[in-house]
């Protein structure tokens, strides 16, 4: 049909009007003749390309649902922690809520009683042409002092390194002493400082793969790098298995605890490359999704907090000082920032299930409470300057930042119970 309809429109009359019609005609074919099309010839869509998404949002958010608050406690996003940008001075950071501050490297917040309520939250990040380059919505969620009052608690905690330092497990119970409860009873078989009441299941170097698969006879005893997971016992032939019943009856009197927060994820991807991250996280995930099942199958009531990982310190200082040249801070800070979104895609919506996301990377200041010393310049000066020396492992203050958010959602939890 179409060549025929060529064919006349070229012997018409004329050379001009025999070239005009031969033009105009090769231009309608070319708008109706579909440019992809299947084997079989039916047409099919053009394929959007991968970069759509991160057009969208260049710098990659990761803000919670929800932030939670405490009245009398600080609660903080800081910018660089919810963002994946080399330089985030390169853009401006512009929080849309009622309530709080914006500073220049952190939106802050520390409520009053009378502030009980949500919050619209909104971020936009705008870039030099002062456009809006991503935007994301959250919500505040102050939560008042009294939820949980004086309620007795069990608190298991499960991490690595971060945990073992017994700073933020610490610091936690301390502020439910503090702020009318819950009254927190930490249980667990390690406790490495020798401190009453300040027990867990932390230990440096670990990952998810260990607590849900290592396996020795000197579990839950002896110095802790030649321990085997606490969970693991062997059966009647002698073979290993994840047994929280049995765990519960010797740490907790045979209860279930009613908490449960885990706490991994720096061991898991710290020497992972863009290559390789993808496989590591799901490796991590699979594993948390198996000490996940072993405490619900014991207890589904159990609320269980899975802690995002914090970001690095803020400079690459302190990973020349941690690690030579094994790791840079802003790889080691991309691994950190997908494990977030992975988690957050993979157990976000499970709160009907009792799986909690604890917020932990938005309120960690990594630029003042990492470790830090002072040194000179170089080798030719006697001007100072302080460099941070610690990558992964905040200072005091940073751990306290991090039980700062862990009690805020455990009085969230207790809240959700009181409105039951």
């Amino acid at each position: 049909m179409n060549l025929n309809l060529f064919s006349y429109f070229t012997t018409f009359d004329g050379h001009n009007m025999k070239t005009r019609f031969t033009f105009s005609l090769l231009l309608t074919l070319m708008l109706f003749i579909p440019l992809h099309q299947t084997s079989a010839g039916e047409d099919k869509p053009q394929t959007e390309p991968d970069l759509k998404t991160e057009a969208k949002d260049p710098l990659r958010l990761v803000l919670p649902p929800t932030i939670y608050a405490v009245p009398g406690i600080e609660t903080s996003v800081y910018f660089d922690n919810v963002s994946l940008s080399i330089n985030p001075a390169n853009y401006v950071f512009d929080v849309h809520c009622n309530r709080g501050h914006l500073q220049q490297e952190r939106w802050t917040y520390t409520p009053d009683e009378k502030e009980i309520g949500d919050y619209k939250f909104t971020l936009n990040v705008i870039d030099q042409n002062n456009e809006i380059i991503a935007s994301q919505d959250s919500r505040l969620r102050v939560v008042p002092t009294a939820a949980g009052k004086d309620k007795p608690v069990s608190i298991l905690m499960i991490g690595d390194s971060l945990t073992h330092n017994s700073i933020y497990p610490r610091h936690v119970r301390q502020l439910s002493q503090n702020f009318q409860g819950p009254k927190l009873k930490l249980i667990g078989s390690h406790n490495p400082n020798k401190e009453d009441g300040v027990q867990h299941e932390g230990y440096g170097g670990w990952t998810a793969v260990r607590f849900a698969t290592h396996f020795n006879d000197n579990a839950r005893q002896g110095h802790y790098r030649e321990r085997g997971s606490p969970f693991l016992y062997a059966d009647e032939d002698g073979k290993p298995k994840l047994d929280f019943p049995r765990y519960c009856k010797e740490f907790n009197d045979g209860k279930a605890p009613d908490l449960v927060t885990i706490f991994l994820g720096p061991n898991d991807v710290y020497s992972a490359t863009d290559e390789t991250i993808g496989e590591r996280t799901d490796t991590m995930m699979n594993h948390l999704e198996i000490l996940v099942k072993m405490i619900h199958d014991f207890s589904p009531k159990t609320r269980i907090g899975l802690m995002l990982p914090v970001p690095p310190a803020a400079t690459q200082d302190a990973f020349g000082t941690t690690n030579g040249r094994g790791q840079t801070r802003w790889q080691y800070k991309r691994n950190q920032h997908y494990v977030v979104e992975q988690m957050s895609k993979k157990f976000g919506d499970q709160t009907d299930q009792q799986i909690f996301m604890v917020p932990t990377h938005i309120n960690l200041d990594c630029a003042h409470n990492y470790p830090a010393v002072k040194v000179p310049w170089n080798a030719q000066t006697t001007e100072d300057t302080l460099r941070q020396n610690n990558a992964v492992h905040p200072a005091a203050s940073g751990y306290q930042q991090i039980g700062d958010s862990l009690f805020c959602w455990i009085k969230e939890i207790m809240n959700q119970d009181k409105a039951k």
